[in-house]
């Protein structure tokens, strides 16, 4: 019996028709991925001048933030492959670090976690917390642009050195595979060190997989090295000089120089110097990373966000 020739070209058809469907499919998933983390910042601007510089602040920071988490959640293949529930809610709403991919791993034990570690953790937030209540209820009136800066580092001790770490360590415990985002940064022998497995390692991971990898295939390192310090100064500059309408471009000016920082001990000079390793590698991490530090907190930041907060939740 012969098939109908529209019966024959639809066979023909079918093997295209299915893979344009699933190159619309994938397509469709990646803009789910990405719809949050423009949607959430768009409706924190919306609100701006409802909003007081500090609450716009720490509105467009959790909006940027969730934003990241779910493109980083979505776009993993653990959370396809997961049946759990559960620890996709863990994920998205109780861990702050970006590596989908570990947290998933069912494979990961349960850790025992030293006492001491329990402690430490502790011991910062306890730290952090004190430094913003005596910057906010003593420093304030009298040198407002110092409680700015006891402020801002109380705030890293508060919730990168402590609460994220207690976060962790919970984690871990209870056999669910989330490293800390801070690993001990003053131990950086190098910037590469510092910037690439030390600090904030949940906007690292984020930026080494959106920006890094790509261009990295296309251009070589150096370039998707330095375009992941560029965007990082650019959400910094969203983050930090827009609520405070002031010192714009400034933060990126700081993560330029922390990639040419980078480039500079990986030079041939560099290297001769011993600039990624030893005491000469401290220095110049400490050097470049805190030498131009008021370039990302800029007076602009501290004075028009930061002393409001500290005045605000000082009464």
């Amino acid at each position: 019996m012969r098939v109908p020739a529209r019966c024959e070209s639809a066979a023909v058809r079918s093997p295209r028709s299915r893979k344009n469907t699933a190159l619309t499919a994938g397509g469709l998933r990646k803009s789910i991925a990405w719809i949050p983390l423009v949607l959430f910042p768009l409706a924190a601007f919306a609100l701006r001048n409802r909003l007081a510089a500090w609450e716009f602040m720490w509105l467009l920071a959790v909006a940027i933030f969730a934003g990241c988490k779910w493109q980083s959640w979505r776009s993993s293949a653990a959370e396809r492959s997961s049946r759990d529930w559960r620890r996709s809610l863990g994920y998205l709403l109780l861990w702050p670090g970006m590596n989908a991919s570990e947290f998933f791993d069912t494979a990961y034990a349960n850790e025992r976690i030293a006492p001491g570690d329990w402690l430490a953790a502790f011991a910062k937030t306890l730290t952090g917390g004190a430094l913003i209540f005596f910057a906010a209820r003593f420093l304030v009136t009298v040198r407002p642009l110092l409680a700015g800066w006891a402020a801002m580092v109380g705030l890293v001790l508060l919730l990168h050195f402590g609460t994220f770490q207690l976060i962790a360590l919970a984690w871990k415990s209870a056999g669910i595979h989330a490293e800390p985002i801070m690993r001990r940064p003053l131990a950086s022998q190098s910037l590469a060190e510092l910037w690439g497995k030390r600090w904030n390692l949940g906007f690292r991971q984020l930026s080494h997989t959106l920006v890094y990898q790509p261009l990295q295939r296309r251009f070589g390192a150096a370039a998707g090295m330095l375009a992941a310090f560029l965007v990082s100064g650019l959400i910094h500059d969203l983050v930090i000089s827009v609520p405070a309408r002031g010192g714009y471009g400034l933060p990126t000016a700081y993560f330029l120089v922390q990639g040419l920082g980078v480039l500079i001990e990986r030079s041939t000079i560099g290297r001769r110097a011993g600039l990624a390793r030893g005491v000469p590698g401290r220095v110049w991490t400490i050097f470049v990373a805190l030498g131009p530090v008021f370039l990302l907190f800029h007076p602009w930041f501290v004075m028009r966000v930061i002393v409001p907060f500290l005045r605000a939740i000082g009464g």
